[in-house]
């Protein structure tokens, strides 16, 4: 725990001179960002003098208790509540339902749909007005990242809570900023005379905020007053979308001096606590134009003000992180946090005290909130923060592995009255971390024994830098941060080549940003609706779309076209979409269904009518999307001109909905059944239900049994069997919500009056706005066609009803009759083993129930036993020779198998333990197909210079292929090979060549 400094005073005299000077200095200052810093030199030099005997604001345990964290956070929601803002709980910090977001970075995401344009009718949101809340925030990724400032200062977090309050078309700019006014001064108490405001000083496309200098003005003079260029105080959601000017509150930790030469320069003393944005302009690739409503989006950093409210000059010394560090010092061997920065922390002791609390917070916060460590996304970057953690740990504190595990007690218990899902979830949190943290623990010491073979390797070759793709290995495979591997270098008296690396990285890129254009590519132009889009058909008198016949069956609906959308904006009166024309449809009436809830849209045709009602034109719709309560049906003018005020028939496929209904509705009865066998804690974590399938994630900690997978089938095929009615009901959300035993999907939001969908009179009760078949009979038959991971802690069941799900079952018949004839087979016929390896990995590929897949491996697998038993009876003969041979090659008639090949490795090792042994395989004999090598070197021919991993390169490098392992261990592979013979000669060689030198 950082001790308490000692307050110096400076004479009045001194301070006054001190504050003329740099008074001086911000005169002859431009407010521009590049020269910023050369203001902040010159004061830095001012100052220096008296930084060592700091005024550095001390804090008694007195003050600690007034303003505690928990105490800032409610008083801030109880000042806005009294201002008539509805106190709104904070989204999860993982925004599991809105993929395009790594992590909710600001109190803001959760209303984008309102700032959009965008929120439904029905929803909560759209009667909102005024808004409060704390929003649990991570800032780790995209273009908010603030990980690699984390630990090397005082206020960096990755996890933070934001402090918002929210104006939706209601009160704007003196409003609020005579809000932050009161509650900073009058509430907080902070001292007025170290409180500096900013405003938007205008530029080519946007004048001076005048407005918000000048309600300023009110309270604080001239001189504390600033303007500052677009990168600080015009906000922006995007490249498009709504933005804005914002007005940021600076506060001076050291107080007594003129510091607005230090405003936003990037100063630790004067700190930007609160930015209020005054949304009021829209961006497209046009430029700006205003919206139709204006709005108030304010964040505050809750850490920086509780620092400065508790007398303190780091976040890091505040209330809630002093228990973490006290708990972090049982288990470091290098000592307790003292508060050291830079040079002062040379051994990076204190670096990685704020960086490992910091990073356990993140982390938990994250987990109970559904996300997981994994490879990709949001997964990718909680790895990445954890692995950091771990290294910092280890490293640096030179604490034990599993140490990071032992910190979430004391997290939860700091934080878990404020934020009960931490208590709910500590269990899943101790689990995911402690896995994660020993699977690191794992390849950290797989990293420094490659880098410590690397090292003596280059040192014997005379080199002092290693390469960029070295480091981009030890990252990528071995998930080493680059900057451990560059501190392992420095210590080894080696340089990193770190633009080798960073170019490495961006090949990676490159590589990954090419397939997500590809995927995307050869689609049609992308249209959407924001507030600009949905405002502009309000202010024409279109109204939302009734979409309320979506529900209906086999109707030919009539409608009005009110507006028509393509790639360049709305159509005028009088312009037409022809034929080839990519457009959207905006109806004044829909029996479409806009994807929602998982399940995709409606396709179909919309056929233009004449005044006779005769059939002129006909428009194929490709997807439905719904904006603000506006159907959007895009796709494709066939033939005709359609304009708007046009009269139209909506003709739904619903041959294809009617396998779509019954998917939507088995995911359902599967949610049910996944409950029913792996108890209460299953959660729905996403769905897809189109025509073809169904596929429902949900979490759970490790892969279901063949057994569990089997029950869960069982049930659901009884529910279909049962005909169990399914019924829709909506009612108001309060009353649905208090229905016993209701699902609703995690941070999903649902609109009121919300739909219920129950299953029978017991199965399965949910919300949910789809469109569902009216007796699980429809389904005729369900079939789990495969369970596998998502990410951690995450899985997902994919299967299929009706058609497919017949496909299935008698695909699964026939694959049971091979199965059956296999075992029927003498166990001497010649060549069993290879005949069962195939007839895997048929099985594996087959389009089966996944339970039947299970059984048929399990007796493809019994037969290969038997078979191996007799290979491994002829290999103990051949084996049985002179004790001179220390090496074997041999010609295995195993296919391509890699399973079989490992048995007989392990035969080997029963068999002949101190010989190194060889297996050649093809996949056909005599194809110049693949062919497969795989090596068992022991420990003594390892020392000797014969490594395995050597021994399978050299011998594929003949025909190709390509292998690598360990140096007891290996493997590898060549997609041909026309000469066999000279692949055995060349294992034998090397083999030989190795031994013989030993001998």
């Amino acid at each position: 725990m950082r001790c308490l400094s000692i307050s110096i005073l400076v004479p009045t005299s001194t301070m006054m001179i001190l504050s003329a000077m740099t008074s001086t200095v911000r005169a002859f200052v431009p407010r521009s960002k590049q020269l910023r810093p050369v203001a902040q030199n010159i004061l830095g030099g001012i100052q220096n003098n008296n930084n060592n005997k700091r005024l550095r604001l001390s804090s008694s345990s007195q003050e600690q208790q007034e303003w505690t964290t928990d105490k800032v956070r409610s008083t801030f929601i109880e000042f806005f509540e009294g201002q008539e803002h509805t106190m709104q709980p904070s989204s999860a910090c993982a925004p599991l339902n809105d993929p395009t977001l790594l992590f909710t970075n600001a109190g803001m995401n959760q209303f984008k749909p309102i700032f959009l344009g965008q929120v439904d009718p029905n929803s909560p949101l759209a009667t909102l007005k005024r808004a409060v809340n704390s929003q649990k925030c991570i800032r780790a990724g995209g273009k908010h990242n603030d990980l690699e400032d984390v630990g090397r200062d005082t206020y960096h977090h990755t996890f933070f809570e934001m402090l918002g309050s929210w104006s939706f078309g209601d009160y704007f700019k003196e409003e609020a900023i005579d809000y932050a006014w009161t509650l900073l001064t009058e509430v907080y108490k902070l001292d007025p005379e170290r409180i500096y405001a900013s405003y938007f000083e205008g530029d080519d496309n946007v004048p001076k905020d005048t407005e918000a200098r000048d309600f300023w003005l009110k309270y604080l003079p001239p001189d504390r007053v600033i303007g500052c260029v677009a990168e600080d105080n015009f906000w922006e959601m995007g490249d498009i979308g709504p933005c804005g000017p914002c007005s940021e509150v600076h506060y001076d930790r050291i107080g007594g001096r003129d510091a607005s030469a230090l405003v936003n320069a990037d100063d630790p003393d004067v700190m930007e606590i609160w930015n209020i944005v005054f949304i009021q302009y829209n961006k497209d690739e046009k430029g700006l134009s205003s919206l139709p409503q204006k709005h108030i989006d304010t964040g505050m950093g809750l850490e920086r003000v509780v620092s400065i409210l508790q007398n303190r000059s780091s976040n890091y010394d505040i209330d809630v992180f002093i228990p973490i560090f006290e708990e972090m010092a049982k288990y470091s061997k290098v000592g307790s946090y003292e508060g050291k920065l830079g040079e002062e922390d040379s051994t990076l002791k204190d670096t990685a005290y704020r960086v490992i609390a910091d990073h356990i917070r993140t982390l938990s916060f994250a987990i109970a909130d559904g996300a997981v460590p994994s490879n990709e996304g949001r997964g990718y970057v909680l790895r990445r923060i954890l692995r950091r953690a771990t290294r910092y740990g280890q490293q640096i504190l030179q604490a034990e592995p599993g140490f990071f595990q032992k910190l979430i007690p004391v997290v939860v218990k700091t934080f878990g009255e404020a934020y009960p899902e931490l208590v709910k979830n500590q269990a899943t949190i101790t689990e995911i971390i402690a896995e994660e943290e020993t699977a690191f623990s794992t390849m950290l010491d797989r990293g420094i024994k490659f880098f410590g073979d690397l090292e003596e390797e280059m040192k014997s070759e005379g080199k002092k830098e290693v390469s960029g793709e070295t480091a981009f290995y030890l990252y990528d495979t071995l998930g080493f941060p680059v900057d451990l591997t560059e501190l392992m270098a420095e210590e080894a008296g080696l340089t990193l080549d770190t633009k080798g690396f960073a170019n490495e990285m961006e090949t990676q890129k490159t590589r990954s940003r090419a397939a997500r254009a590809a995927a995307k590519s050869g689609g049609s132009p992308q249209l959407e609706f924001i507030a600009e889009q949905t405002a502009a058909l309000t202010d024409n008198n279109v109204f939302p779309t009734d979409d309320s016949f979506k529900y209906k069956w086999d109707v030919e609906l009539p409608a009005t076209i009110m507006s028509i959308f393509g790639p360049d904006g709305f159509y005028k009166d009088g312009e037409s979409a022809k034929a080839g024309d990519f457009v959207g449809l905006v109806l004044d009436k829909s029996n479409y269904y806009p994807e929602a809830g998982g399940q995709e849209a409606d396709i179909g045709t919309i056929r233009l009518l004449d005044a006779d009602d005769k059939v002129t034109g006909t428009f194929e719709v490709r997807d439905v999307q719904s904006y603000g309560g506006f159907s959007l049906h895009k796709g494709i003018v066939e033939d005709g001109s359609f304009t708007n005020g046009a009269h139209v028939n909506c003709r739904v496929d619903y041959e294809r909905r009617r396998l779509v209904t019954p998917n939507h509705s088995m995911t359902h009865v599967l949610n049910a059944a996944l409950r029913q066998v792996l108890g209460d804690n299953v959660d729905q974590r996403g769905s897809l239900c189109n025509d073809e399938k169904l596929r429902f994630d949900f979490t759970n900690k490790k892969a279901m049994t063949a057994d569990q997978l089997r029950k869960t089938e069982e049930i659901c095929q009884q529910v279909v069997k049962d005909s169990l009615p399914v019924t829709a009901t909506t009612m108001p959300l309060a009353e649905a919500q208090a229905i016993e035993g209701v699902r609703a999907v995690f941070g999903e939001v649902y609109p009121d009056p919300v739909r219920v969908i129950q299953v029978g009179d017991d199965c399965s009760i949910e919300f949910c706005g789809g469109t569902h078949m009216s007796n699980t009979a429809e389904a005729e038959a369900i079939v789990l066609v495969e369970e596998t991971a998502v990410a951690k802690g995450i899985r997902r069941i994919t299967a299929v009803t009706r058609d497919a799900a017949r496909e299935a079952i008698e695909e699964g018949n026939r694959f049971e009759k091979m199965v059956v004839d296999l075992e029927n087979l003498e166990v001497k016929t010649d060549g069993l083993d290879k005949k069962a390896g195939a007839m895997r990995n048929e099985v594996d590929a087959a389009f089966i129930s996944v339970t039947l897949k299970a059984d048929l491996r399990g007796r493809i697998e019994g037969v290969q036993k038997k078979a191996n038993e007799i290979k491994k009876a002829a290999l103990a003969q051949r084996t049985a020779i002179s004790n001179d041979v220390r090496s074997l090659v041999l010609n295995v008639d195993i296919g391509a198998d890699s399973k079989a090949s490992q048995q007989v490795l392990n035969a080997v090792k029963k068999i002949a333990p101190d010989m190194a042994f060889m297996g050649i395989s093809e996949e056909e004999r005599g194809s110049g197909g693949k062919i497969m090598a795989f090596a068992l070197v022991p420990e003594s021919l390892v020392d000797c210079g014969l490594k395995a991993d050597e021994w399978v390169r050299e011998t594929l490098e003949v025909c190709g292929g390509r292998g690598g392992g360990k140096p007891g261990s290996a493997q590898g592979q060549a997609p041909t090979c026309s000469d066999v013979d000279a692949v055995m000669t060349a294992s034998k060689s090397f083999a030989e060549l190795k031994v013989s030198v030993e001998a």
